[in-house]
């Protein structure tokens, strides 16, 4: 495989995230993985970039009451913002199967746009039923919610912040080469 682009099958794709709260237990959530183009170069790493957009509202902890506070203008402000995007601006490192690289760019929350690095792995490609190539890759980061103007807390009684500032993010993805991005399973 050398320069090819592909698309993200959101079916089979996840977004996690998790956040301390209060101070002392760990909260996880997800998002749908969206639509995203994946331009590979396995030759020149650098030449190659990710582009994604994910709808906010989309945000699953598990717990109604919880995601909607989530939505609301405290958190996301999924009205106002509905997604949350990422751009590539820099690919380095190891683009060969079980091979690890960086993925530099833009993380835009809130409409408010900070550099990420991810640290990703190429989990490897393979032929689906239907003739197509797919491939996957893992990634995670760590940012700081405030950093997206994600400020909302509430102090507790016994000192310390019921919602974490650090937030850590991991993806699972898979793409498809994008001539047989309709094929679903």
């Amino acid at each position: 495989m050398s320069a090819t682009k592909w698309t993200i099958d959101p079916a089979h794709s996840l977004i996690e995230f998790s956040v301390k709260h209060m101070m002392f237990t760990t909260v996880r959530g997800k998002f749908p993985a969206g639509e995203g183009v994946v331009n590979l170069d396995t030759e020149n790493s650098e030449a190659s970039s990710v582009e994604v957009r994910i709808e906010a509202a989309g945000i699953d902890t598990g717990v109604e009451d919880r995601d909607t506070h989530l939505r609301s203008s405290d958190f996301f402000d999924a009205e106002q913002h509905p997604h949350i995007s990422f751009r590539s601006t820099k690919l380095s490192g190891s683009l060969v199967e079980g091979g690890t690289f960086q993925v530099s760019g833009e993380l835009t929350i809130r409409g408010v746009a900070r550099e990420v690095v991810l640290e990703a792995t190429f989990e490897g490609t393979g032929k689906d039923p239907w003739g197509g190539t797919r491939a996957g890759f893992s990634a995670s980061t760590t940012i700081d919610r405030r950093d997206f103007d994600l400020t909302w807390n509430q102090a507790l009684e016994t000192g310390g912040l019921l919602v974490g500032h650090e937030v850590k993010i991991g993806l699972q993805i898979q793409v498809v080469q994008a001539q047989l991005a309709d094929a679903s399973a």
